[in-house]
């Protein structure tokens, strides 16, 4: 972004660069994701679920499935922070930390696969959601089969790579619940939801959510993700930079056009999928292939999503 600036010095033009809408409602969801995990609710679920005798096939079935749907609601990351030392635990739990790594490497994978059903998934499709203008049931028509052939292709390699012995689970201990924080945190879930459905305006969710997390647990603002958030506001810098250069633009427009979706997935290897989105949507309006590619490209080298790195 810096060195971008050199070539464009800092004008009018700079004023229209960040998207402050996408940030407002990233940074929202990610203090609302905070609380929530803060009270204890994902393992709460797990628990739930994985609880007496199991056969081994089961049991790898539910410990990759929670990350696989979790994250449609609270992202990627989010899902393998709560479910992978979890997951984990479990294992020791049956005596069964045989199948530590393949569990992990299956719970990224669902966890990154997983996350591509929803805008509020992942930052990439959130990004990506909010400059396309598609609707809610344009998305998730989009973005249903290929969610629908991931589920199967876990399923298929659970069932194939899993024994039939049966594990019996001992009881972890969980910490005290407050239904009243859940349901506060889930309220405020809720506003980010319709926000992202247009229908709550993006500073108005600022200051709601701002106001009640500052007003319950104003600690849960240290833990946020502001590299993201900054790494956001560089590229888009960078971005509006680039696009001021013209024959720059028009070389990189050339290269891209009619292969964005296979390069969204070579570039998320080198550079990750949510940077990969922000680069490349300065240059295209291809939004599909953009959120299949990213979303796609997420699999593969251990920083094609950022997520892989939580699980290593």
């Amino acid at each position: 972004a810096l060195v971008s600036m050199l070539f464009v010095p800092p004008d009018a033009e700079y004023r229209g660069y960040v998207n402050l809408q996408v940030l407002c409602l990233l940074f929202c969801l990610m203090a609302v994701v905070l609380g929530l995990q803060s009270c204890g609710l994902f393992e709460l679920l797990a628990q739930k679920l994985l609880t007496g005798r199991k056969s081994g096939r089961r049991l790898v079935l539910l410990l990759v499935l929670l990350p696989f749907f979790t994250s449609m609601l609270v992202t990627n990351d989010v899902a393998l922070i709560t479910f992978v030392p979890f997951g984990l635990l479990v294992l020791e739990a049956a005596d069964a930390k045989a199948l530590a790594i393949p569990v992990v490497v299956l719970q990224t994978v669902a966890a990154n696969l997983g996350s591509m059903a929803t805008p509020v998934g992942n930052p990439q499709n959130l990004y990506l959601y909010s400059l396309s203008s598609m609707s809610f049931l344009s998305f998730m028509q989009l973005m249903f089969p290929y969610t629908l052939t991931a589920a199967l292709l876990l399923a298929l390699c659970i069932f194939i790579f899993n024994k039939r012995q049966l594990l019996q689970l001992q009881e972890i201990e969980m910490p005290y619940i407050c239904i009243k924080d859940v349901t506060f945190y889930l309220m405020l879930f809720v506003f980010c939801l319709l926000s992202v459905a247009g229908i709550v305006q993006k500073p108005y969710l600022l200051v709601i959510v701002g106001a009640a997390v500052a007003w319950k647990e104003k600690h849960l603002f240290l833990k946020a993700d502001y590299a993201l958030l900054l790494t956001f506001v560089f590229f888009f810098i960078f971005i509006g930079n680039m696009n001021q250069v013209e024959w720059l633009h028009a070389l990189i427009l050339q290269l891209i056009e009619g292969h964005e979706r296979i390069i969204s997935i070579a570039a998320s290897q080198i550079i990750s999928n949510v940077p990969a989105a922000l680069l490349l949507s300065g240059f295209t309006d291809a939004w599909e292939d953009l959120l299949v590619g990213t979303n796609i490209g997420g699999l593969g080298t251990l920083i094609a999503s950022m997520a892989s790195l939580i699980s290593y």
